[in-house]
Parts: structure tokens; sequence; C-alpha cells
């Protein structure tokens, strides 16, 4: 273990995150820039002693999970949690599924997309994060019952999907999701509630189709205040997280980018509970 690097690396990361990328108050006596060193040891689970010891470069070797706490409380990127387990004398292992955080970074973009409907999802099209746009357009997934935030789920629960294509891309993606996190217990208790519940996925499981040749797609959807929209939707890999950001879009001046300047008026009062896509 190199404690001086790994201490050095540790203050470095930690005065980068602002406390509000990690939910907390910023408030107004903050004498250094980023996090304090009780609120990192909060967020990882580990004392506060201990933390200031690892930051003075004379704390123990630290175990392998409290270096996944701290690259958690970090906010680390792929890249930089495998550097801090090197500095710790440790191998880093592949994530065993996919992040279910959401880079500061994105949540950051999502807030900017003022006029934009943008969501992100998981590699098992769990819905993470979404902006105001996409809760007036598909409605709000916050209002949604547990377990409903699927968007894979949603489109096979009541029979066999009206679209054809989305539905073997779905299917497409969770199989090489299942093959890419083979140890997340969440990609396999969706494909078990999918092939208890749904012939046609199972019909299109079955296929072992893991190909998905993505490019810029027209979705068109009827919303009950502004009517029907054909929008343009870009798929953007979220590197080194397992998830991906949705941005819908329209054509300047075309009468789906007129309701969309109406309904970022509107806002979710008037949206129904609709199924993302």
């Amino acid at each position: 273990m190199d404690r001086r690097q790994f201490a050095e690396f540790l203050r470095d990361r930690r005065s980068r995150v602002q406390p509000g990328d990690v939910g907390l108050a910023a408030g107004t006596r903050r004498r250094t820039p980023g996090l304090r060193r009780e609120e990192v040891a909060g967020l990882a689970g580990i004392s506060v002693d201990y933390y200031a010891r690892m930051e003075q470069a004379r704390g123990p070797q630290p175990s392998r999970q409290v270096l996944a706490a701290l690259a958690r409380a970090l906010r680390l990127f792929d890249d930089e949690r495998a550097h801090l387990y090197r500095l710790a004398g440790e191998q880093p292992v592949a994530p065993d599924g996919p992040s279910a955080d959401v880079p500061a970074g994105v949540l950051h973009l999502l807030d900017r997309l003022d006029d934009t409907p943008a969501y992100v999802i998981d590699v098992k099209y769990e819905i993470l994060a979404w902006n105001r746009m996409a809760a007036a357009l598909l409605g709000d997934p916050s209002s949604w019952p547990a377990g409903r935030r699927n968007i894979i789920w949603n489109l096979f629960r009541d029979g066999p999907p009206v679209d054809e294509a989305f539905a073997e891309e779905c299917v497409a993606d969770l199989r090489a999701a299942a093959a890419q996190f083979p140890q997340d217990p969440g990609i396999h208790r969706l494909i078990a509630r999918l092939r208890a519940s749904s012939p046609d996925f199972v019909r299109r499981w079955e296929k072992l189709q893991v190909c998905v040749r993505r490019g810029t797609t027209v979705k068109h959807l009827h919303h009950p205040v502004v009517g029907e929209l054909a929008l343009e939707c870009e798929v953007l890999d979220i590197a080194g997280h397992g998830q991906r950001l949705i941005i819908y879009s329209a054509r300047p001046g075309s009468p789906t980018a007129e309701a969309l300047q109406l309904l970022s008026v509107v806002g979710t009062q008037w949206s129904e509970t609709r199924t993302a896509r």
C-alpha cells in the first residue's frame, strides 16, 4: 500500500465533490472546497477518526468493503476507483452490476435541459433519473408504484407490445446485460418476472438476440394535452456506469417543437401517468 499517494488521492477527490452532488446542504461556513472529512466518513459508513488517519497517511490498510464505500462516497469514476484500489494494494474487480448512482455531471445536465425531455436508465431499463420535461411528457416516475419504473416490465405487462422493433431491442439489450453482469440479482429477478408473466417475452427471449444497431429513431407519442408528437430519440452511453441517457428532441419549427414549448409551460400538472419508452 502506498499510504502517501493514497492519502493525497483521497484529499484531492474529497475537494472535488460538492455537497449538492451528494444531497448535502452547502451551508455558509465552509472554509475549504468540497466535502468535509466527517461528511465523507458518514457517506462511507466509517468513523471520522478512521477516515482522518487515512488522509494523514497513517491509517491501516483498508478492506475492500471500505474501498468500495469510499469510491461511492467520493463519486469516483471506474478508472479512479481502480486507481484507489491499486494505491491501497488491492486489485480492482469489475462491478457485479450496473451502478444505481447517476453521475453528478449527468444529473446537472438533466437539469439544464429545461426544454428537452431526458432521462437516465440502466442496462436493464430501470429509470434512475429524469428531468421536469420528461415527467411532463411521459408521467412522473416518482408517482409510480414500487417495481414499476422498469421500461421492459411496463412494455410486456399488458400483453404483446405494439412497437415490435422496440420490443426486440429491449429483449436483446436485456440478454446482453445478463451476460455483462452475470451476478446482478436485479437482472435475474426481472428476467424471472418476465418469463413467468409474458409468453411474448419468452418467445423473443428464446431467439437469443444480443445485437442492437442503434441510431436516431423517431418515436410517435400521443399526449393528452399537446396531442400527437414525433420525437427524435437519441441514446447516449454513460461510460463505466452501465447507464444510458435518453434524449427526446424535435426539428426546429415543426409542430412537435411547438408542442414541446407548450408542454414546458403546462408542466406535469396536466400530464397523466404513462409508461416511458
